[in-house]
């Protein structure tokens, strides 16, 4: 997965998740931070640095349209500062509700698997835990962890299969 691209643009599948999981939670957690901290640049302060930047110790009054070209460029620095910080956030806002639904997906998808699967898997994805760790934690064999871990992605591509038919039927519908 790469930084940016939409995750409405990549083929999500369980295995996928199981590998991006990790990144995804920290990815959540940057976008978050730049979300509640987002300030943009202050447009007084362009505007200031513009206009009055390059005065020197001899304030005079100016009789040319000079003035009025420097306002005028600072106006338009402006609409365009405003663009930009418009679409910066827009742009975090977007890909922090992408990455937030594609998560809360799976984490409701695992939640939703049988038995002891769903603690299982959300150890895995989260690899904190060594398989041998695993092993001692469920009182299952090495094999059997790889056996639960493919049942779980079964079904979990089935129903990611099934989202998508979901959203395929929605769009052509």
């Amino acid at each position: 997965m790469q930084y940016g691209r939409g995750l409405e643009e990549c083929d999500m599948t369980a295995e996928r998740m199981f590998k991006e999981y990790k990144n995804l939670k920290k990815e959540q957690g940057i976008l978050l931070f730049q979300l509640e901290q987002f300030i943009g640049i202050e447009e007084s302060d362009v505007i200031d640095s513009m206009m009055f930047g390059h005065a020197d110790d001899n304030d005079r009054v100016q009789t040319s349209n000079r003035s009025d070209k420097t306002a005028s460029v600072a106006i338009n620095y402006k609409s365009v500062m405003d663009r930009e910080n418009d679409e910066w956030f827009e742009f975090l806002w977007n890909r922090y509700q992408a990455v937030v639904e594609e998560l809360k997906f799976f984490e409701h998808s695992v939640a939703s698997l049988d038995g002891i699967l769903p603690e299982l898997v959300m150890d895995l994805v989260r690899g904190e835990l060594t398989w041998e760790t695993m092993e001692q934690k469920y009182n299952v064999s090495h094999a059997m962890i790889g056996k639960y871990r493919k049942a779980a992605m079964k079904e979990l591509d089935f129903l990611y299969e099934l989202r998508d038919k979901q959203t395929e039927a929605f769009i052509l519908g």
